[in-house]
């Protein structure tokens, strides 16, 4: 099989999960849905958005394979992502009420924060379409009372409200107990007639409790509520014209300050793209040249190497994506030749590692871009730092920390690609998930975790082995390879790009060729954000 034909098969794979996913619920679902007159969650964002084309999913994946005894939370039951409205950039929050009508589960609550997180962190307006029966009460314990749990996104509401950040929520069906309080926090509340309502406690509960017989609509529909509660502010006949009404509403808002990274116009890359494709080895072990996957994402292809000849295990350097000014750090997978003082111990360096000089220059190179208010980049095919006395010896550990601190302590914002392997510590020091990117995506390619699946198997392996023995047991040699082979297949199902995406450690899996895409609408979301503190590493040990 050649390269190509293997990233076919993933993007195939790719593009039938995302089918299945768009379907929510299911077509079953769907039907019902949009016979009481609704649109579905994505047709209202594309009713809604500037350009459909441009809308950037975060999420996509959340929740796929989990929650099985509850039939499952396609996507979470919320569809979430970046888009322009009049002209406007802004967060997009929609509950799906195809999958358990919109309820609540504890990746559904995940979703909603990492929705507002992006929000706050770029100083971007947020819509809420409200289309949810509140928590789902099998799994309450698990999204009710803990800090990162349901209560923290009515929280959020009050935080952003204060930060300035302008909240349009539109009541577009259910909107029950606690979560009635998102939309009446958010700064406007508009409301649908006949589908959208709004109340602490539903005609059921209400009667359960108080003995009151009482119809949905008089207890919190659209005219209860505009006309004697005064609770929501402008109720609509249809899904269309309240749509139409947030477009008016963004088309009126004024302009904030804005961070100030540079942009000029932009230019394709030289190269062709679509032969990344040839590049990138079917066989995650084998090198390649991975300045060569970058001069495909680039503008014009040009791409200006800070340090080229030192520490070359990993690539730094400036270029321009969509025509913004970005600085790139990226994992080098092909062999180089060690320098004298590397610590390397060896005449070659493996790619994909880390070394001491790699982790040097990776530091001042961050610092740099922090200095000169760029943003960066970060491309993963690592497998971790170089191990061994001669690394430790020379202060990997040191140089390692160097490289963490850096980017732990940047100011300018991040975006992470997880293109082949992120492993271990070099996961942490090329900005995963706990080191705050703005935003951070997998291609299919991506494996992510502790160590790799071969590697991580053995070690098991030799653990249950080595009980065994202490025991005074042993283990037949078939035993032994079926054991591994069970191991290794456990593993291998984590180390996947969809079981990070479910979980919420990446933001999704994109078509590679929609990397530069996004980092553009990335970077022109952070630059609603001006930078409020200056940059400062700490302690580092030299």
């Amino acid at each position: 099989m050649t390269n190509r034909e293997f990233h076919q098969q993933l993007l195939d794979e790719l593009n039938r999960r995302y089918e299945k996913v768009k379907l929510g619920g299911g077509l079953k679902n769907i039907e019902k849905h949009k016979a009481k007159g609704k649109l579905t969650a994505r047709e209202r964002i594309d009713y809604m958005v500037d350009d459909a084309n441009d809308f950037v999913e975060v999420g996509a994946f959340v929740g796929e394979g989990m929650y099985p005894e509850e039939g499952g939370c396609p996507s979470g039951g919320v569809v979430i992502g970046i888009g322009k409205v009049s002209g406007r950039q802004c967060v997009i929050v929609a509950n799906d009420a195809t999958v358990k009508a919109g309820a609540w589960f504890p990746i559904t609550a995940k979703k909603n924060l990492r929705a507002q997180e992006i929000a706050i962190e770029n100083q971007l307006p947020i819509i809420y379409l409200v289309d949810s029966a509140g928590i789902y009460l099998p799994l309450q314990a698990d999204v009710f009372a803990d800090k990162e749990h349901f209560g923290r996104i009515f929280r959020n509401n009050a935080v952003m409200s204060s930060m300035g950040l302008l909240q349009v929520a539109a009541i577009m069906g259910s909107c029950v107990a606690g979560g009635a309080y998102l939309p009446i926090m958010s700064d406007e509340a508009l409301i649908v007639e006949g589908t959208g309502s709004i109340f602490l406690a539903g005609p059921y509960l209400v009667k359960a409790s108080i003995g009151e017989d009482v119809d949905a609509e008089t207890l919190g529909g659209a005219s209860t509520h505009c006309e004697i509660s005064g609770v929501t502010d402008n109720k609509y006949p249809d899904d269309p014209s309240c749509l139409d009404a947030i477009k008016r509403i963004f088309d009126r808002i004024g302009h904030s300050p804005k961070a100030g990274f540079d942009r000029i116009v932009p230019a394709p890359p030289k190269k062709n793209p679509d032969e990344i494709f040839d590049l990138l080895p079917a066989d995650r072990n084998k090198p390649y040249d991975m300045r060569e996957i970058i001069e495909r994402i680039v503008d014009n292809s040009e791409f200006e190497e800070y340090k080229q000849l030192y520490g070359q295990t990993l690539l730094c350097g400036y270029a321009r994506i969509d025509g913004w000014s970005v600085g790139i750090v990226a994992n080098q997978r092909k062999m180089v030749k060690a320098k004298k003082g590397s610590g390397s111990g060896n005449e070659m360096q493996m790619g994909g590692v880390i070394y001491s000089d790699s982790a040097d220059k990776a530091a001042r190179f961050i610092m740099n871009c922090n200095q000169k208010k760029i943003p960066l980049v970060f491309l993963h095919d690592v497998t971790g730092f170089m191990v061994g006395s001669r690394s430790e010896q020379g202060g990997i550990i040191k140089d390692g920390a160097k490289m963490v601190n850096a980017v732990a302590n940047s100011v300018v914002p991040k975006f992470t690609f997880i293109i082949g392997n992120s492993y271990g510590a070099g996961n942490y020091a090329m900005c995963g998930k706990a080191y705050d990117p703005r935003l951070i995506y997998a291609w299919p390619t991506a494996q992510l975790a502790v160590m790799s699946g071969a590697s991580a198997a053995k070690t098991l392996l030799q653990i249950q082995v080595a009980t065994l023995k202490a025991k005074g047991q042993t283990i037949d040699p078939e035993v032994e390879k079926e054991l591994l082979s069970d191991i290794t297949n456990r593993y291998n199902e984590q180390l996947s790009p969809y079981y990070a995406a479910a979980h919420l450690w990446t933001d999704g899996i994109i078509h590679p060729l929609d990397t530069r895409r996004t980092i553009s609408a990335g970077i022109e979301a952070a630059n609603h954000a001006p930078i409020q503190k200056p940059f400062n590493v700490g302690v580092i040990q030299t």
